[in-house]
């Protein structure tokens, strides 16, 4: 974490609601983390001294350094951005457009450390919740191999080719982009939450999108949502967490639930992308033009299904282990580099052997090095703000904001209004992870309590996390999805003039609303069958 997060300091590659662009935006991106990670080197100073002073003996003695070690050496990277800023910055800057570009990370840091100091006294308190990472380090280990799988898949052709197989017909662009995000649900259940795939496949969903014609709006609106639908169905690491910690329930129970979330949710998308688009149906290929074309793009998928059942046979059979949610960030890493090395090598051999020198050659070991030094970016990112969001949840747990809630909500509807926008608000300030943590503690009792059952609160949560990860102010897939479109397409996200406010903020609205619809329905159609 800490050297990754070293990494991300270094390229200033910290999530945040703006890129910096002039030279006030980089004066508070820079020195927001100068103060942020000054509170969390000051606490872990203090929760050091508190170990010596105590006399306990402690087991791992040289963790609570190592920690101190990495968070200065943060800050003095953050200093260093704060008196260098990049030649590229622009003179002048607005106070609001600035603020905006203070990475969340920071926010929080900050936020939390002065409450400990001013509030309870507390200095280490910070860097107690901090070093609770630790206590999930195979957590944290998995979503680093994910971000890592995701960066090697960027390097392949396989988002192209599948894209390929759908190009022929001639689908609308709200057509396509409801079948991406169906779609896009089995590989985010193996990826453990729907920002890790959004940040490694957002991308080339975004740039094929674009290249089908869909505007972009729309193409932005299926980058943020294309994870959303796969965090309540098997494989995901999130329901694994949520069992683990909630005797309650079951996996398995969970995830039955998790397959009719996901079906009501890509039948009520695609329905109401057939029902939008319905006169332009008829412009789509007919099936003796688009079958033939489609047929043999999907033959060139098949060299990786071979690959893909072998993958699985040597685990299952030579290893003796399932491939399943709790092995799946050891395999898939294995997977993609053999897709890569296969994808390489195909496209050596149709290149004409009178190719000009200049043209590249794709090389397995760079590809490979290149995706593992994007992955280290990637990882700071995304693991800092996952530990600050825990220290912040945190706070909310020892200020018991949520005592104000109640014991017993009474009726189990009205609990479950009650639970809906919590959880919605919960899910737009926090990552998957450390949210899940913290409802487990404080909101999952009172619910079951009020009498809501475990399987139908739990599948409410993960829905009220997914629409929470699409509402700004912060809504983390839509943060990652603006960044997709910064490092492609800037000009798409300056001021269009002539567009009305709801052409352009279509891509958040879209969203929060097909999320809300299916939220709502989650929530409260059960109850009919009681």
């Amino acid at each position: 974490l800490l050297i990754a997060a070293a990494t991300t300091t270094f390229v200033r590659n910290h999530i945040c609601l703006r890129n910096p662009q002039s030279r006030l935006d980089y004066l508070f991106a820079d020195g927001s983390m100068v103060l942020g990670n000054a509170f969390l080197t000051a606490s872990s100073i203090a929760q050091v001294l508190v170990d010596r002073r105590s006399g306990i003996t402690i087991q791992h003695v040289e963790l609570p350094v190592i920690w101190t070690a990495g968070f200065a050496l943060l800050t003095l990277l953050s200093l260093r951005n704060l008196l260098r800023r990049p030649p590229t910055a622009k003179p002048g800057g607005t106070l609001l457009h600035a603020s905006l570009c203070a990475p969340p990370f920071a926010g929080m840091a900050i936020a939390t450390g002065i409450y400990f100091l001013l509030k309870e006294g507390h200095p280490s308190g910070l860097a107690i919740y901090m070093q609770k990472l630790a206590e999930h380090a195979l957590l944290y280990l998995q979503v680093g191999l994910y971000v890592w799988v995701g960066m090697i898949l960027a390097r392949t052709r396989l988002a192209a080719m599948a894209f390929d197989v759908l190009r022929p017909w001639r689908l609308p662009p709200e057509v396509l982009a409801a079948l991406v995000v169906a779609f896009a649900a089995f590989p985010t259940a193996y990826s453990g939450a729907s920002g890790i795939f959004v940040m490694a496949a957002g991308p080339l969903l975004f740039m094929e999108m674009r290249r089908a014609g869909a505007r972009p709006q729309l193409a932005i609106a299926t980058t943020a949502m294309s994870g959303s639908l796969g965090v309540s169905i098997s494989p995901c690491l999130l329901v694994v967490i949520i069992a683990a910690m909630n005797k309650e329930l079951t996996t398995d129970q969970l995830y039955g639930w998790g397959w009719r979330v996901y079906a009501l949710a890509a039948a009520g998308i695609l329905l109401a992308a057939l029902i939008v688009r319905f006169r332009q149906l008829k412009d789509i290929a007919p099936p003796k033009e688009a079958a033939p074309v489609s047929g043999r793009n999907l033959a060139a998928l098949l060299p990786f299904v071979i690959i893909g059942a072998l993958v699985v046979c040597f685990y299952t059979f030579g290893l003796g282990t399932k491939v399943n949610e709790h092995t799946a960030p050891t395999v898939l890493p294995v997977l993609l580099i053999l897709f890569l090395w296969w994808d390489t090598r195909s496209q050596r051999r149709t290149l004409p052997e009178d190719a000009p020198a200049d043209v590249p050659r794709p090389r397995t070991g760079r590809l490979l090095v290149e995706a593992t030094a994007e992955t280290s970016g990637h990882i700071g990112a995304l693991l800092m703000l996952m530990g600050c969001s825990m220290c912040f949840g945190g706070i909310i747990e020892r200020s018991e904001v949520m005592s104000l809630v109640g014991n017993d909500l009474g009726s189990p509807i009205v609990a479950m209004a009650i639970c809906v926008v919590l959880k919605v608000i919960i899910g737009m300030l926090m990552d998957p992870y450390g949210a899940v943590i913290l409802v487990s503690v404080t909101l999952a009792p009172v619910a079951y309590r009020s009498g809501i059952d475990p399987v139908h609160f739990w599948a409410m949560v993960l829905v009220s996390f997914e629409l929470g990860y699409l509402t700004p102010p912060i809504g983390l897939n839509t943060l990652l999805s603006r960044r997709i479109v910064e490092m492609t397409e800037p000009e798409l996200l300056l001021p269009q003039p002539g567009k009305s406010w709801l052409a352009r903020h279509e891509g958040v609205l879209l969203n929060c609303t097909i999320m809300t619809v299916v939220l709502l329905c989650v929530a409260f159609l059960p109850f009919l069958w009681k």
